[in-house]
């Protein structure tokens, strides 16, 4: 496994070199986003306020304030811990401003405005700057303002109702990806606006609300018979929703195994010795299938119940049939494609010691993305990034003994 070592701030190289973001954002949503647009070469500026980003608590910690969950969505960023509730916060944040591209933050919209920092405001400031707004509820509609949380999201998209088909009781999807959908989807939209600046000088206002992404997410294969005015049938996938569709047991475990084509079916029949299934299946055409997929499915979990898991993997690789063993979380280190490209690497922590990361997934060939910097201490670089907006050093004292800005330091990482 790669380590990477962190100290001062390798000059990034990423397609998003020279870019830099104000980053607004806190838990996972606007974090995670941040982070693809740091891994990309953005010089990503987080604020946060005295308390710090409330996910820096969350999940498993060696020291207070840096947990896995905020280790591992904030990387590639500096921390400003700047109280914007006082006036001259707001004038740092301000100031700021002006050398910035691009601003992100999933407040509330009257919140932010409230602190003097909405959209008119700061593009009064910085006209062109790309102004990114995660909402949890489209600004034009009822719900607007409202509170928006991963559960809240899940429940209201759809989203649960799909999980819980077939148990006696609701549940959640075990995975903020509410959070993590919208996430992505800023990512987009602060990349479509940086193109189109790039091409005409303008920024522009841009909301990604969480519950019309994920609604969005969910139906692309579930829209189903709402497509139509004149077709009964009812929203789903059918052939998620009810054909059956699950892991199958083997002989010892169970193996995800996928006959999606014609010709997977006709293959794993054969494979298991059943030619009456695979005759039958090749008199089918696609309408037919999907039409009797339920029972097809049942037929994988009585076929695959025959052999161990490793054999049905010798078997499906030999067949070029989709098939996989079922991993735990605590496995995927040592996952072999996993381990083979490298996906998790070591990095040495000023103040967490060596942690395990995920580095970037995406690769560009011309300007690799990058690991540069680790999570930041709360203030930890207040101090170099007010210095590099052109506060002189009794300015920056002066605002800290204010208690205006809080400058965290390496050595006092533990004394929190």
């Amino acid at each position: 496994m790669e380590t990477q070592q962190t100290g001062a701030m390798k000059t990034a190289q990423g397609p998003l070199a020279g870019i830099r973001v104000l980053d607004l954002t806190s838990v996972v949503l606007g974090p995670l986003a941040t982070q693809i647009l740091g891994d990309y070469g953005a010089d990503i500026v987080k604020v946060e306020g005295p308390r710090g980003d409330m996910m820096r608590a969350n999940g498993v910690s060696l020291h207070p304030g840096m947990s896995s969950i905020f280790l591992a969505v904030n990387r590639n960023k500096r921390s400003l811990c700047l109280d914007l509730t006082k006036a001259e916060g707001a004038a740092v944040l301000r100031r700021l401003i002006s050398d910035a591209d691009v601003l992100v933050h999933n407040m509330r919209v009257e919140a932010i405005e409230r602190l003097g920092f909405g959209y008119e405001a700061v593009a009064a400031l910085k006209p062109d700057i790309v102004y990114c707004a995660a909402t949890g509820f489209d600004e034009d509609g009822p719900d607007a303002g409202k509170p928006a949380f991963d559960d809240i999201v899940q429940a209201a998209s759809g989203l649960v109702a799909l999980a819980s088909i077939g148990r006696d009781t609701p549940d959640y999807v075990p995975s903020l990806i509410a959070d993590k959908t919208a996430g992505m989807a800023v990512v987009n939209a602060v990349l479509a606006a940086l193109f189109h600046h790039a091409r005409t000088g303008e920024g522009q206002y841009v909301e990604v609300p969480m519950l019309e992404t994920l609604t969005a997410f969910v139906l692309a294969e579930h829209l189903g018979g709402l497509t139509f005015e004149s077709n009964p049938a009812p929203a789903g996938y059918a052939r998620l929703l009810q054909g059956g569709r699950k892991p199958a047991p083997t002989r010892d475990g169970h193996i995800a195994i996928l006959p999606y084509t014609l010709d997977h079916w006709i293959a794993f029949y054969r494979a298991a010795g059943r030619d009456d299934l695979a005759d039958a299946v090749a008199g089918m055409d696609g309408h037919q299938r999907n039409a009797a997929i339920r029972s097809l499915y049942a037929t994988i979990g009585e076929i695959t119940a025959t052999r161990t898991t490793a054999e049905w993997m010798a078997i499906a690789a030999e067949i070029d049939v989709p098939a996989t063993p079922i991993s735990a979380l605590d496995d995927l280190p040592e996952h072999p494609q996993l381990k083979a490209v490298g996906l998790f690497q070591d990095m040495d922590h000023p103040s967490e010691g060596h942690i395990r990361i995920v580095r970037p997934p995406t690769k560009f060939a011309a300007t690799p993305a990058s690991v540069r910097l680790p999570a930041p201490l709360l203030g930890q670089h207040s101090r170099e990034l007010l210095a590099e907006a052109g506060f002189s050093a009794g300015d920056i004292d002066a605002l800290i003994a204010a208690q205006i800005i809080t400058q965290k330091n390496i050595e006092d990482a533990h004394g929190v």
